[in-house]
Parts: C-alpha cells; structure tokens; sequence
C-alpha cells in the first residue's frame, strides 16, 4: 500500500472503513508520550466538566488508547498506553488529533438463534446516550494481563456481562476476530451467539438489567435488516459490520 493509500491514522497498511479477518491478535500495553494531554490540560479540564455535568455516575479513571497499530495478512499487533478517561474524551470529541491514535475496543457482537442481533441502546446518564451498539467498552488496566499483555478476549465477556447480565456459561463465543476500521477506532468484532430467540433474549437481558444498581444501558434493540438499522441511532462502523456480514460486502 502506498502512502498516499493509507486511512486517517496515516499508519501504513491501515485503511478505514473496512473490515477484515484476523487470524492473530495481539495488543500490549507500553509507555508512550502524548504530548496531547500536557499541552490541552485546561481544555481537557473544560471539557470534562460540561460532558460530566449532571452524571455522578461518570468518573475520570485510567483508560487505554491505542498509538500502533499494525494490519497485514490477517496478524493484527497493537500497542496501547493509559490515558485519563477526561483527556480520552477530549481527544475523542476533538476529532481524533495525532497520527496513528485510535480507540481500539473488542465488541461482542451477539446474533440470536433465529439470526437477528442484539445491540445495546446506552442510557441517558452516560458519556453516549441514544447510541446503538455492541456490548463494549474502551479497554482500561483491568484488562491487562500480568505479561503486559491485553486480554481483549476477557474483555469481550466481561462487557458482555456488566452491560446485559448474560453470564459466560449462557453464551457462545467464537475464536474468531474480524476487525472494522474507522477514523480515529477500530473495532474488534467477536461472534458471540445465545440459543434462545431474538425476542427471549432479549426479555432475559432487561429482566436482568432491571436489577442492576445503575444499568448502563436503557434497552437492547433486536436488529434483523438493514431498516432496522437504519431507524436507530448507530455509528458507522456498525452499520459498516452489520452491511459485511449481511451482504459479504
């Protein structure tokens, strides 16, 4: 790939907008020095304050950014450093500034028995309200394994659990990995299935929703087609992911 083929992160080999098999994923946690955080301190400072108003909930904890990256032939190896989740948000709601940073989080992409997924619709008290996804979450020092390593398997399941209450032994979780480039995120997408129907699974997650102190999502919304998709509100790279796996695209 030439340079001038290279996606918004200006990493060579990285193209947004795409999806890809991966056959081997590794992602480390290392030092890094971003410049970013010293320099916009204030306005970090500014901006967490408007984003957190009226959400006691929120807290500025130690999240992890992604500063490489690397895609070829299905190996994916990436390296992650932790940030504050104020200057994470900043950066994130800045439009993404700094060759090659990207969010980089594992998703459990959950399909029922009869085919249709089932997203998430995050509540009113979070940093993303009204949005549709996934079961996810930005991956912090809980994730890291005592190697260094970050075990983005675990967090799939993890994430899975905190947002819908579904407990491991009621879930099946696939090896395998497809990641969804977009500018400034990459998500990495694992098949996660539950042998009940759409509508079952659905009534079993808000039944167990119900009885978190704070559930962090207000819903989960079954999405069988492109139409429904599209009457939600749901980023791009979603709809990117739902468009490959239901056209090949």
């Amino acid at each position: 790939m030439s340079a001038s083929e290279a996606g918004e992160s200006g990493v060579a080999g990285v193209q947004d907008d795409v999806v890809l098999a991966l056959s081997h994923l590794e992602a480390r946690v290392e030092p890094y020095d971003w410049p970013f955080a010293r320099e916009r301190a204030q306005e970090i400072e500014a901006h967490w304050r408007r984003v957190s108003a009226g959400k006691p909930s929120m807290f500025n904890g130690r999240v992890l950014l992604q500063h490489r990256l690397s895609l070829a032939d299905g190996i994916c190896r990436a390296g992650y450093f932790a940030v504050d989740y104020a200057a994470f948000l900043t950066w994130r709601d800045s439009g993404h500034p700094g060759r090659g940073l990207r969010n980089g989080f594992a998703m459990a992409a959950l399909r029922a028995r009869d085919g249709a997924f089932l997203c998430g619709v995050m509540g009113e008290h979070t940093a993303n309200p009204g949005k549709v996804y996934f079961a996810a979450g930005t991956p912090d020092l809980g994730d890291t394994r005592a190697d260094g390593s970050l075990d983005l398997a675990g967090s799939v399941t993890r994430e899975l659990f905190e947002e819908t209450g579904l407990l491991p032994s009621e879930v099946t979780v696939s090896q395998e990995w497809q990641a969804v480039t977009a500018p400034g995120r990459i998500a990495f997408m694992r098949p996660v299935a539950i042998d009940l129907p759409a509508e079952k699974a659905r009534a079993l997650m808000l039944e167990r929703m119900a009885r978190q102190q704070e559930p962090e999502l207000a819903d989960i919304a079954i999405v069988r087609d492109v139409r429904d998709a599209a009457a939600l509100d749901m980023p791009p790279f979603m709809r990117r992911y739902l468009d490959h796996i239901w056209t090949g695209g």
